[in-house]
């Protein structure tokens, strides 16, 4: 099979790839497959609550993503293991995690932050983490949604776009997230209500 890569995203390496489950020739069968686990993921979740109420545990995140990508790669809901074009190290992945929920979980607490700013940085900095080796950026938006939603809050609408392709909608998410790796989460603040 052959890869494109939309802007932004992260090249699989060549172990990463041999995990790949069904048998398809061509990008579009891939993202279709994705998206069609995606959405079983997304009804589980609503369904049974699938993860625990806490989304803000290590071991929630990883069942989340094993969960949407557990029929197209055999490695869905593990950690990568080398280093790509973003994200820690690989080694800090499981440390960087367990202090980004327990600095949430702060911040939710003593209302440090209002909802949807926490929220874009809760966002911005499981990306920025970047766990997997592919699927981080659906991960964390939906795992933001979750977090959201189950504190009573609403889902972001995420530039009302499909984000999987190379349109314009997904250049400026990608735009805003490198802003925000700058400090300035003001356009992604923006990005996740239009």
């Amino acid at each position: 099979m052959r890869f494109e890569y939309a802007e932004g995203a992260t090249p699989l390496d060549p172990d990463a790839i041999a995990g790949l489950i069904p048998t398809l020739a061509l990008q579009a069968e891939l993202n279709v497959f994705e998206a069609e686990n995606i959405s079983k993921a997304v009804q589980w979740a609503k369904r049974t609550r699938g993860i625990d109420r806490d989304i803000l545990q290590g071991t929630s995140l990883r069942k989340l993503h094993q969960r949407m990508f557990s029929l197209t790669w055999e490695w869905a809901g593990q950690f990568r293991r080398v280093q790509t074009n973003i994200g820690v190290s690989a080694e800090q992945i499981p440390m960087r995690l367990e202090q980004l929920c327990g600095n949430v979980r702060y911040q939710i607490d003593n209302n440090v932050f209002p909802w949807e700013e926490l929220a874009v940085r809760f966002h911005h900095e499981l990306v920025l983490i970047h766990s997997f080796p592919n699927g981080n950026g659906r991960h964390a938006r939906l795992a933001t949604d979750l977090l959201l939603e189950r504190n009573g809050q609403p889902r972001f609408t995420w530039g009302s776009s499909s984000l999987t392709e190379s349109t314009e909608v997904r250049r400026e998410y990608i735009d805003a997230l490198r802003e925000a790796d700058q400090g300035n989460i003001e356009r992604l603040l923006r990005f996740v209500r239009l």
